[in-house]
């Protein structure tokens, strides 16, 4: 309980208010996948609130927010941690709600433990499960090993999250949401940059498409019709006289 409460401080500080498109700032949306257990919200919450909370109930996919600066712009953060991810019978168990997570994110950051070998095999079906959901689009995807800390128990060692990142194409990060907070930030600012790069370099085609003229309005042709019409007519009988 403490947790959603403090969450929900954060969210408060989310854009939105009545206030001109063009003040609000550029709003950047992450989700966050992975196996059960593989400390998603724990990465969620060490990025938010630089704090790291040990224990959590059993995740409900919250989504949270807030404000990051990168390149000296002011973005708007939005956050969906989701449920665990499990392979069955050699295909991902992957709800409605996940998907849906998947197809509302602008980028994702795909997670695993280094102390759990099953949750490093979800990497590449997870992987190929988002670019089926985002096809044809190049979503950012970051791949984060955590627990890095817990070397005495790993299954996983490092160099082999960082071979399958090279293979699939995404930036890796290894960390330990308990000990260190920079690569953590490393890894959601990167996809913010990325992210924002993307949206900034289609915002010119968007306003080029914006300059486009509208069909007239029928009632208005019909208006400056019967106006020639009139006037026409008009300079006629002038002319007769």
């Amino acid at each position: 309980m403490r947790l959603t409460q403090s969450m929900c401080t954060i969210a408060e500080c989310a854009p939105g208010g009545d206030g001109p498109a063009s003040a609000r700032p550029r709003l950047v949306k992450i989700a966050v996948v992975g196996g059960s257990g593989v400390g998603k919200t724990a990465l969620v919450v060490r990025f938010l609130t630089r704090r790291f909370i040990g224990d959590y109930e059993r995740n409900a996919g919250n989504l949270y927010s807030r404000h990051i600066q990168v390149d000296g712009e002011m973005l708007a953060i939005q956050v969906q941690d989701t449920p665990g991810v499990q392979i069955h019978e050699h295909s991902l168990d992957c709800n409605e709600q996940l998907n849906r997570c998947i197809r509302w994110a602008d980028a994702l950051v795909i997670v695993f433990s280094i102390t759990d070998y099953k949750s490093f095999e979800l990497l590449s079906h997870l992987y190929h499960h988002v670019r089926q959901l985002h096809p044809g689009s190049m979503v950012p995807v970051v791949i984060v090993a955590n627990k890095a800390d817990l070397l005495h128990i790993k299954e996983v060692e490092p160099q082999q999250g960082l071979q399958l990142a090279n293979m699939l194409g995404c930036t890796f990060y290894e960390v330990s949401v308990s000990e260190n907070y920079n690569n953590v930030f490393n890894a959601f600012h990167l996809l913010c940059k990325e992210v924002n790069k993307q949206q900034i370099t289609s915002t010119p085609e968007r306003r080029r498409t914006s300059l486009i003229p509208r069909p007239k309005s029928p009632n208005m042709q019909d208006l400056k019709r019967r106006f020639k019409q009139a006037l026409s007519a008009k300079v006629r009988t002038v002319t007769s006289v």
